[in-house]
């Protein structure tokens, strides 16, 4: 890759990182002032200020052709699109497993004091999302698939993915290593515990869509899907034509036996995970050959 500056991987870190702090700030200072905007205004805001701008500003200071650098100049292919939605409809009775898992969790007596306070970021996060998809309307579902959809996957695979994972590319780290602590970061920051296994899963799947289409478009595509999926689901529980948790048991059998189903998939979807790294396996090169 070819670099404007030869800083040290944790010192661009540590600037990619600062310019998110200071998006935050900003953007929260402009929430209070636009009090009375809604919520889908200020969630925009804060996607374009604390992820979006840090990520093209970073990579700017970085790299001499940013876009390049983050992988926006290269075209999804049909066949990367096709995975990600096989991959999401096989995933999904595995995906509600773990997160039944995950959400089950609870730490020592000890930390009780700790888990109450991720139990209220967990409510208040709940809350939030509450608000989010209390759509009734076809004119309140647009705005929403594209606020909480498409601007929420393209701000954090822009910032995650395009910058943070790009950049920790251009480094001795090897390709698992640096997926994988991107995806810590990832579910980290949403500061939500209780659902912390799931998103890393989902950032790791997230990662190797880029490395190995080599287009950011893949993974914005794939959190596209999976944020516009529940918004649209959340629509339709609110009309009374699907039920309010519908797909969220799918795979979780009621009698608490061992679910067959939510086992097949996570074994189908690691087979679909493995077939698509020997697809694009001649794309998984080391990063300076192919930038």
């Amino acid at each position: 890759m070819e670099r404007k500056t030869n800083l040290r991987l944790s010192t661009r870190l540590l600037v990619l990182l600062c310019m998110m702090g200071l998006g935050l700030i900003v953007a929260s200072v402009i929430s209070v002032l636009m009090v009375n905007s809604g919520l889908l205004t200020m969630v925009t805001v804060q996607d374009v200020l604390a992820f979006i701008v840090p990520a093209v500003a970073a990579m700017a200071i970085f790299y001499r052709r940013p876009l390049h650098a983050m992988c926006l100049d290269r075209a999804p292919g049909w066949k990367a699109i096709a995975i990600v939605v096989a991959f999401y409809i096989l995933s999904l009775p595995a995906m509600n497993w773990i997160v039944s898992l995950n959400e089950s969790m609870s730490l020592p007596a000890s930390l009780s004091g700790l888990e109450q306070v991720m139990r209220s970021f967990e409510d208040s996060a709940a809350e939030t999302t509450k608000t989010l998809l209390n759509i009734h309307t076809i004119w309140e579902l647009l705005p929403c698939v594209l606020v909480v959809g498409l601007m929420a996957g393209l701000s954090e695979e822009m910032l995650f993915r395009g910058a943070m994972l790009r950049t920790m590319q251009d480094s001795r780290l090897g390709t698992h290593a640096v997926v994988w602590i991107v995806a810590i970061v990832f579910s980290a920051i949403h500061f939500q515990f209780f659902g912390f296994i799931p998103r890393m899963l989902l950032g790791v799947w997230l990662g190797y869509l880029l490395v190995w289409t080599r287009s950011l478009w893949v993974p914005i595509i794939a959190h596209t899907l999976n944020n516009s999926t529940v918004v649209v689901m959340s629509y339709l529980a609110n009309k009374g034509i699907v039920a309010e948790d519908f797909g969220d048991h799918l795979g979780l059998p009621a009698d608490g036996s061992l679910p067959w189903l939510a086992v097949a998939s996570l074994v189908a979807s690691i087979a679909l995970a493995v077939w698509a790294h020997h697809q694009y396996k001649p794309a998984e090169e080391p990063h300076r050959q192919y930038i």
